[in-house]
Parts: structure tokens; sequence; C-alpha cells
């Protein structure tokens, strides 16, 4: 009988290690991930303890498949490791790699669930492949968890404190008690959810809260001091808009420049959203005289303009970056030419084809960044070989 060929089972098990040493990194920092300590030392609650306890499951899966499978590897390098292997040996190895060589678990099967035949035990196995895919599914799962978790409390619990802040001026300045009153109960049911079910929290609750203080800021506010205050608001409104005007324009010239330069997947882009109509309705209400309805969505407005003009200079900073990147690999690949042709290397066969295939890269479109790069690296480590070699000799 033919022993089975090693070849599909080295590649599997190369895959294998390269794996457990990318998963070993993952674990740990997953293990020291603030928001993990965090979801275990609190009392959790609805949702989110729910979720958590499946994630916890989940991790405690992560640990123990980690250790079998670095155990089954382990077993198959011994076995790979032999001078020679003998035809057994071979589809030991075959079978470690590629077969159900993993025991997962050992159960015994109570007597009056037994047939006469039945065995006393079922176990249960699976390759390093289905034990590492089943390892993926709980570390999404874990992951998930974790990071909507610290996600929440990382946006809410500021938000939180911004808005008990403002609840604090306005009882201060002597805004209605009902109003007030209302949003500090609603401020406080968010916080205590927060507490223990970070994952349960309705974000919505802010924007209520807001409302309730910006009415009980406007009934406070006497119809002068509110039409001074929303005046001025709506003229910096007005110089924010202009601002997003030159953003918008700013983002669209830094597309322009690097579209058909670089492949799509690598450039930076932003929905259209045009925030004029918006502020045009909140100063048909000033210009009607409906101050007290102005502050809300004068308020809504900015906080969008805010965010608007922070995703235009991300995506204008992304775009110009692609550039600055490119530019700055090309002065490294002509640096390096230049050092070649100082030690008499411009013309040396190792080295011409690097400088090639970096130059192409570099100039043609579209261009793949990471790859240049990795072009360009090559051919500097091949020089300072080169030159090293030649030095010695």
């Amino acid at each position: 009988m033919t022993a089975p060929s090693v070849a599909p089972a080295d590649a599997e098990l190369a895959r294998l290690e390269t794996a457990v040493e990318a998963m070993s990194r993952n674990l740990v920092e997953l293990d020291q991930l603030p928001a993990r300590h965090d979801l275990d030392s609190k009392t959790l609650t609805g949702r989110t303890a729910t979720e958590w306890a499946d994630a916890s499951a989940a991790l405690a899966t992560l640990w123990d498949g980690f250790r079998l499978l670095s155990e089954s590897i382990a077993r198959a390098q011994s076995l790979r490791g032999q001078r020679r292997l003998s035809d057994s040996d071979r589809a030991k190895f075959v079978h470690e790699v590629l077969g159900p060589s993993i025991l997962l678990s050992t159960t015994t099967v109570p007597l009056a669930q037994r047939g006469l035949l039945g065995a006393g035990q079922v176990t249960t196995t699976c390759s390093p492949a289905e034990l590492l895919a089943a390892m993926e599914r709980s570390f999404t799962v874990a992951i998930d968890v974790a990071t909507r978790a610290a996600d929440a409390w990382q946006r809410l619990l500021p938000a939180a404190g911004d808005v008990a802040a403002a609840l604090k001026r306005a009882r201060d300045a002597g805004a209605p008690a009902a109003l007030l009153n209302q949003a500090d109960r609603l401020l406080g049911d968010l916080t205590g959810t927060l507490a223990g079910d970070p994952l349960g929290a309705d974000p919505s609750v802010l924007d209520r809260v807001r409302a309730l203080i910006d009415r009980a800021d406007a009934e406070r506010t006497s119809a002068v001091e509110l039409r001074d205050s929303l005046t001025r608001r709506l003229a910096e409104a007005r110089a924010r808009a202009d601002e997003l005007d030159k953003a918008e324009r700013a983002a669209s010239e830094a597309r322009e420049r690097v579209d058909g330069r670089f492949p799509p997947s690598q450039i930076a882009g932003v929905r259209k959203l045009n925030l004029r109509p918006d502020l045009a309705a909140v100063e048909a209400l000033a210009l009607a005289g409906q101050w007290a309805l102005v502050s809300p969505p004068l308020a809504r407005w900015s906080r969008e303009a805010q965010e608007r003009l922070a995703a235009l200079a991300v995506v204008r900073a992304h775009n110009e970056r692609l550039l600055a990147d490119r530019g700055e690999l090309r002065g490294r690949l002509s640096a390096y030419q230049a050092k070649a042709l100082r030690h008499g290397l411009s013309e040396h066969p190792s080295l011409t084809p690097l400088a090639d295939r970096a130059r192409a890269l570099l100039h043609t479109a579209p261009c793949e960044l990471e790859q240049a790069r990795a072009a360009v690296n090559a051919y500097q480590e091949m020089l300072t070989a080169t030159i090293a070699r030649d030095a010695r000799s």
C-alpha cells in the first residue's frame, strides 16, 4: 500500500503554526482588555449579563481549544521532525494534521440509555482545522461583546457627565424645576442602567434629557436674552456653514488628486450631505419670531456640522496621506538607487529586477502602496546585504 503524501499535511501544519502564533497574541490582548476586566468585576444585569455569560463561556472554550490545538501541533511537529519517516509515521502525521485527531470530550452513556450492543462511552473528535474554525467563532463572540460594552461606556458615560453638568447649570440658573426633575429622573435611570447593563442602555435618552434642559433653559431666559443668544448662535452657524463649504471643496480636491492613482478601495470618501437647507429652516423660524423653537434644531444642526467637519477632515487627511506615502517611497527608492550607484551596484543582476519592480509599482496607476512598500523594502534589504557581502570579500 502506497504511503500517503505528506505535502498537504505540511502545508496545513504551516498554516496552523502561523494561526496559533497570531492566536496567542490575540488571546493575551483579549485577556488584558480593560473592558473584559470591567465586565468580570461588575454585577451585570439584563442584556449585558446574558451576552457576557455567553462570551465568558466562549472565552473558556477558546483557551481549552488553544491548549488542544497547541498539543496537536506539537505532536505533529514531533512526528515530522524524525529523520526518516516510516509509512506508519507518515500516516500518523497526516492523520494528526488533517484527520479527526483532537479529542474534545468523552461522555459516559448511562446504562439505562444503552442498547445491548451500545458503547459505554461516546467520544467527540475533530480535526485541527475544524477546531480552529470553531475557535474563530468563539473569539468573534467574545470580542464583540467586550468591544460593544466598552464602546457604550466610553461614549455614554462622558456624554452623561456632560449632560449632568448642563443640568446642574440649568438648576443654578433658576430654570423651571418640573422639567429639570423629569430630566434628572431620566438621566438617573440611564446612568443606573449603564453601570450594569451598558448593552441595554438607550443612547436616545440623552437626547431627551438635553431637550428637556433646552426647554427649561428656554423658559428661564427672557425673550430678549433668548433672541440675542440665538442670533449669535445663528451667526456662528452661518460661519460654520462657510467652513463646511471650504472643507467640502478641500476634501473633494484631495479625492480628485488620488482618483485613478490608487485602488478605489484605498481611497476614502464621505457621503454627500448638504446641511444648508436645515440651517435655512432654523433661520426661517428665527425670522418668524419663533425663538423658543429655534434652540433644539440649531443645537442639533451644530452637532451635525461639527461631525461633518470632522469626517471631511479625516477623508482629506487620508487621501493626502496616500500621495505623501507614495512620494516618500519614491524618494526612498531614489536614495537607495543613488547609494547603489556610489557602490558600483547600479547594474547588479540581483538588485536591478528589484529596483525595476519597485519603480513600476510606484509609477503605475493604480498604485498598490503596500506592494510598493514591500518592493522598496526588498530592494533596500538586498542592497544592504550586497554592500555588506562586498565589504567582506
